[in-house]
């Protein structure tokens, strides 16, 4: 049976991490039967890095549990280096402001992107707004740094058609939807067992949750998502 194997990007964990929703990582890869994966990229970012600030060394240690107690694998191949450096090229010179290129992804985001290609990932797990657009609405994403950066951009047709090309066939999640699959499970129960507050309520509150510690998620799905759910 070939393991099944979802990657995971800087900020949802980091969401669920300010949330102290870390914990559903382990029965989310019980329910999931197959591997939860982070690049070397990512784990800096998430443990090295932040563990020299005592802001958020407390937040590494955290994380870094999680790796030993092999719920999370930290990957490194030459070949996710290569491939990495090779996205990371293409994807910050499809748009261009001022004379000068965008830098729209960074090495770890680009880093996880190779991941999910070189391994063959079911899906991707990402929050940032930027990197799913790049993947999904490129166009969007030119009309939103125009409006971000008040000039008019751009584009590079050639990089922009090689960079989907690159990506194509990645599946995207975010901390929203594992939220959400942990709600269905019945694994966030507890917070409101033996209390007057909803269902509902539990499930708007921990979307918010996520939603303000950096998940691309609207107001308008967050109400949607609730209607379905009850």
């Amino acid at each position: 049976m070939v393991n099944k194997i979802l990657i995971f990007n800087t900020g949802p964990i980091i969401s669920l991490t300010m949330n102290n929703l870390l914990w559903l990582l382990k029965p989310l890869k019980r329910q999931f039967q197959g591997k939860f994966v982070i690049p070397k990229a990512v784990k800096r970012e998430l443990i090295d890095k932040p563990f020299k600030i005592k802001r958020f060394k407390f937040e590494a240690l955290q994380v870094l549990h999680y790796i030993n107690n092999n719920t999370l694998e930290v990957v490194d191949k030459r070949e996710i280096t290569k491939k990495a450096e090779k996205i990371l090229s293409i994807a910050n010179k499809c748009f261009r402001a001022h004379g000068k290129n965008i830098e729209i992804i960074h090495y770890a985001e680009a880093s996880t992107l190779a991941t999910a290609l070189v391994l063959g990932a079911d899906a991707l797990c990402v929050d940032e707004r930027t990197t799913r657009l790049l993947i999904e609405d490129p166009a969007r994403l030119s009309k939103i740094l125009s409006k971000k950066l008040h000039t008019k951009i751009k584009v590079n047709s050639k990089n922009l058609k090689e960079i989907k090309k690159e990506v194509k066939g990645i599946k995207l999640i975010r901390s929203a939807e594992l939220v959400v699959i942990a709600y269905e499970l019945g694994l966030l129960d507890n917070y409101v067992k033996h209390t007057s507050i909803s269902k509902n309520e539990l499930l708007d509150s921990v979307l918010w949750g996520v939603k303000l510690d950096g998940c691309a998620i609207s107001e308008k799905e967050i109400e949607q998502i609730i209607k379905l759910e009850k």
